[in-house]
C-alpha cells in the first residue's frame, strides 16, 4: 500500500530516492568535466599531455563514482564521462602518452 503514494518515476532518467548525495554529484561533475576536456582535446595533436592525464583522472574517478553510486541519474552521468574520458585518454595515449616529449 505504501508504493501507491509514491510519485510515478518508473521510466525516468532523473529518478531519485529522495535525498541529497553531494560526493556522488561531485564525483559525476568531475567525471563529465574531464571526460569532455579530454575528449575535446583528443582532436588537437600537440595537447596529448593534457588529454591523456584528463582523460586518466576521469576514469579514475568515474570508477570510483560508479562505485559509490545511489540513482540512476548519476550512473548515466558517470557513464558518458566514462566513455568521453576512455576515447580521449586512448587518442591521448596514441599521440605521445602522458610524459611523451617530458622525458627522454
Amino acid at each position: 500500500m505504501a508504493q501507491a503514494l509514491r510519485p510515478n518515476t518508473a521510466g525516468s532518467l532523473f529518478a531519485t530516492d529522495g535525498r541529497s548525495h553531494p560526493l556522488q554529484d561531485a564525483l559525476m561533475a568531475v567525471t563529465l568535466a574531464l571526460g569532455l576536456l579530454s575528449f575535446i582535446t583528443s582532436f588537437f595533436h600537440s595537447l596529448h599531455l593534457l588529454t591523456s592525464w584528463a582523460g586518466l583522472v576521469a576514469l579514475i574517478t568515474g570508477v570510483w563514482g560508479q562505485w559509490i553510486s545511489v540513482t540512476t541519474r548519476e550512473r548515466f552521468g558517470l557513464i558518458l564521462g566514462l566513455g568521453a574520458a576512455g576515447i580521449g585518454f586512448l587518442i591521448g595515449m596514441a599521440h605521445g602518452g602522458l610524459f611523451g616529449g617530458i622525458i627522454g
